[in-house]
Formats: structure tokens, sequence, C-alpha cells
């Protein structure tokens, strides 16, 4: 354990956590509802911290980050533990029950990164990374010191603080944020969170690294042309270049309903395109997933599934010469 960042003590030896927006106020042996933060004695612990459940090498596809160095590799870690109670998680063994874990310092971590070969950084993903705050903190800051051309990804559903984001965003390159509806009232319902802290969490992040927003689309709660109208619009006010995947939902955790249709996302990925430039599909085989110019449609790359192929030398088509928003 390590005593944990941005929490302050409360009478009877309670403790309140400043991390996200549930503000948890935690009695004496308790834990916040992340299950990962915890009063010892009156103060709070993060209990998690080095402690990795679940590490791979994945395409940072994957993640999904479509812009940001693509075609290339990233070794992913998670631990458990989640600060959202998604009735519909993908990866809810690790978000919501315990699992086996391993010791790996931060130290140890940073070895690891620079050892495995064609890998570009590292990238927090798989549970909710931003309630593991301070191992990425000090991960992080020992990674930028060593070599400030590392890269460091979270795959994070933005439920945080504006201060301890803040205080991370100096030390990330990248982010692929959850985004899970445009509806406060079904965000309350299915995930236990509200939306706008997600909301602002985008806006603070897309100012300082790049960004990326994943909507997993599920039968009759979020798949509306309208409301992926509107979360569109959304985005586009902040930068018309930021991709939205919109991922195909299939049964897990407490949801059975059957999967997303075909036409369903196709269709909302034509309404979302009136909105940003950069609008693809996840979860769904033999979808066209290749990136064009939004200026004369030149190709520049193509994807089958996890592999990406960079048909560019720079971020600039060869084509028309237009810029394009690419990390390579």
């Amino acid at each position: 354990m390590k005593k944990a960042l941005y929490w302050e003590a409360k009478e009877e030896g309670k403790v309140k956590c400043l991390l996200c927006p549930h503000g948890c106020v935690i009695p004496p042996g308790g834990k916040g509802l992340c299950r990962v933060r915890e009063n010892v004695n009156g103060a709070l612990y993060a209990t998690s911290y080095s402690r990795v459940a679940s590490i791979a090498l994945d395409p940072i596809e994957k993640k999904p980050l479509y812009h940001f160095h693509p075609g290339s590799a990233i070794l992913s870690v998670g631990t458990v533990g989640c600060n959202m109670r998604c009735q519909f998680c993908q990866n809810y063994t690790l978000s919501q029950t315990d699992v086996p874990t391993e010791y790996l310092s931060p130290e140890r971590l940073l070895d690891l990164i620079t050892q495995v070969e064609d890998n570009i950084g590292i990238a927090f993903t798989y549970n909710e990374p931003l309630i593991w705050y301070e191992y990425i903190y000090d991960t992080a800051r020992l990674i930028k010191a060593k070599d400030p051309n590392i890269a460091v990804v979270l795959v994070s559903n933005g439920y945080i603080n504006p201060e301890p984001l803040a205080g991370l965003l100096p030390y990330v390159d990248a982010m692929n944020i959850d985004l899970k509806t445009f509806n406060d009232d079904t965000y309350r319902r299915l995930s236990g969170a509200r939306l706008e802290p997600v909301l602002e969490t985008i806006r603070r992040a897309a100012a300082k690294c790049h960004v990326e927003v994943t909507t997993l689309v599920i039968p009759e709660e979020n798949d509306t042309p309208e409301e992926i109208g509107k979360l569109a619009s959304w985005l586009a006010a902040i930068n018309t270049n930021i991709p939205l995947h919109l991922s195909r939902y299939h049964p897990a955790y407490k949801f059975s309903r059957l999967p997303t249709p075909a036409t369903t996302l196709l269709a909302l990925q034509k309404e979302a395109c009136r909105h940003l430039n950069y609008v693809y599909i996840g979860n769904l085989p033999r979808v066209d997933q290749g990136t064009y110019c939004p200026e004369c449609g030149r190709k520049v790359i193509d994807r089958d599934y996890y592999e990406a192929k960079v048909l560019v030398t720079r971020p600039e088509c060869p084509g028309c010469a237009a810029s394009l928003p690419l990390i390579l």
C-alpha cells in the first residue's frame, strides 16, 4: 500500500477521497466505491499500488487509438477495481471482482518497457487506470525523466476530478476516453456516475494530449441517431478531428440482450460523420476501418481488425497535401 493523494480527514476518523467525483466518505477500515482506496487508521491508502493483474503487448489499435502511432505495439498493464458500476462491463472480471495480482514496482515496470522489442511505451488499461493514480503518476514521471519519447497512454472512463487530472496530464501522451452515453440519466442508471465530469475530462485532456473517444453502442440505451448526433456535435465543437469509435456491444456481466445490429452501427456512423471527420466502427468484422483524407478522400491508413498499414510517411495527404491529424 501507499498513502494516497487527494483526500482530506473528516470527523470520527473518516476520510473523504477527492480523486473522483464520487467523493467517497470512508470510515476506518472501509474502502471507497472503487474498492482500492482504503481508510487505514484515519489515512487514505492506495491498496492496489504496484499490484498488476494483467500485462500484455497489444496493438495500439486495440486501445483503440487509430491516430496515435498506428501500426505500432504498446505494453499494456492493468490492475483491479473501477469507480463505475457499468452493468454491461466488457471487462468485469478485473473491474468488479478480485483476481490474483503480482507486485511490479514503477522501477521494474520502466525496465520492462525499455526491454520489450518494438514497443512504443506503456498503456494503463483493462480496468480503470485513474483509480491507480499514485502508481501511474510515479511510473509516468520516471518514464518521462528517462526518455520523453516513451509513450504514456491511458484508456479510461474519464471519471476524475480536475485537480488530480491536471497533475497527471503533463506526463500523458494519449488517452482513449469512454463516453458511455450523452444522457445523464442513463449514465446514472447504468454506471452509477454522472455525464458532466466525463465531458470535463475530455475537454481538459483534448487541450493537453492526443484524445480519442469510444462509445459502446447498446441497443435500447444509447443507439438513436439523435443521441449519437448530439454526442458527435459536442465533440466537434472541441475539434472535428477527434476520432470517435462506435463499438459494438456484446452480452456481458449483467446485460444479456442481443448484440448491436450492424445496420444500427452503420447508420450511427453516418450520422456522426455529419459532425466529425473520423468515425470508426469497432467489434464488427468485415467493416471498413480505414483512415481517409477528409479533403480528397484518399486512403492513408489501411486496417484489418488490429493490423494497420500506414500508407504515408508523414502527417500529410500525398494526394492533396492536406494536413492529417496523425501522430506517426
